[in-house]
């Protein structure tokens, strides 16, 4: 059995439906739906949900860990929420809000504008800092891998766009002769 998959899911803080396949989770953040694998069965009791699964075949081993972690993330996301916290390293780098997008200054001749998606808040509570938050933790992380994508940490000075627990492994450069 999968260590993942037989695991319950408490669902006291959320509400949730199921029809033919489909699966709508409603938090007090938002609603999510999934669609379940016609193969896995969802049995829900009292405050707990369980993934079950039909046979032990190698497909339905590995649908069963993934469809319970995929409803566990989404349960937690409309209850608690995501979020991933940016940091811009680097002498002139700098973010700001205006209005919903983001203004980033990175060293371009040019200024970047990035717009989120509706679903995705943005801060920054400090001009070297973005936070990004949300309900859904696939497009969070979405969201934080394409800011970062706009200047990558490079390995030298460590200047760039990294994750605020990313640790960036320098290296050495040239010596003077």
């Amino acid at each position: 059995m999968s260590r993942v998959g037989k695991q319950p899911i408490n669902i006291k803080d959320v509400q949730v439906s199921k029809s033919n396949g489909n699966l709508k989770i409603k938090g007090k953040l938002g609603e999510m739906q999934l669609d379940v694998h016609p193969k896995m069965k969802i049995d829900i009791q009292d405050q707990e949900l369980s993934v079950l699964r039909p046979d032990d075949s190698k497909e339905s081993k590995s649908l069963h860990g993934l469809t319970r972690a995929l409803i566990q993330n989404i349960v937690i996301g409309v209850s608690e929420g995501y979020s991933k916290t940016l940091d811009i390293v680097g002498v002139g780098y700098r973010a700001e809000l205006k209005g919903k997008n983001l203004f980033i200054n990175i060293g371009y001749s040019h200024p970047i504008y990035f717009v989120p998606p509706d679903t995705i808040t943005l801060e920054v509570p400090t001009p070297t800092q973005i936070k990004i938050s949300g309900f859904d933790k696939e497009l969070v992380g979405l969201v934080a891998a394409k800011i970062r994508s706009f200047r990558k940490p490079e390995p030298y000075k460590g200047k760039g766009i990294k994750y605020s627990d990313e640790t960036i492994i320098r290296k050495a450069g040239k010596t003077a002769g």
